[in-house]
């Protein structure tokens, strides 16, 4: 693969992640589900057990523990490392805020994505195998339950 080549594919994963968070945060789980390959797996924690074994088992799981939570998720500084010319791994530093009054807990987190990625025969990048392993996690006081906005909507 042509250097060119290369940083085209490590900006099309980094896009990849960035629409793995965004979607998620706004909850448009049809389109989230495209963001991973049908035979994902998903690790949690320090689980030696897959969560699990398919984007759909996946998402179906992300959207079961989210489904009342307003939530923001921040992936930083990417180490992105490409395999082959359709593979590739990467570890990805992160931040999460979930708040969930509806079941009483609100949490922020720190720590890493650690995955691997395969380029299908579309062409698109997708995410093959997730672990997320946390650093720290901190209980913080769930809201009210009203979501309030701090900038105002677009004019």
């Amino acid at each position: 693969m042509t250097v060119a080549g290369q940083a085209d594919a490590i900006e099309a994963i980094r896009q990849l992640k960035a629409q793995y968070f965004r979607l998620m945060d706004t909850k448009q789980w049809d389109a989230y589900r495209q963001v991973f390959t049908e035979d994902m797996v998903f690790y949690f924690e320090s689980e030696d057990a897959p969560t699990a074994t398919s984007g759909d088992e996946f998402v179906a799981f992300v959207r079961s523990r989210l489904a009342t939570a307003q939530t923001v998720h921040h992936g930083h500084m990417p180490e992105i490392e490409l395999t082959s010319a359709n593979s590739a791994r990467g570890v990805w530093a992160m931040f999460d805020w979930v708040d969930d009054p509806d079941q009483h807990r609100a949490f922020q987190g720190f720590g890493h994505y650690h995955e691997e990625y395969r380029r299908g025969e579309d062409g698109r990048w997708r995410i093959s195998r997730l672990r997320l392993s946390r650093l720290r996690v901190d209980a913080v006081a769930p809201s009210s339950g009203t979501l309030s906005r701090s900038t105002p909507e677009p004019r």
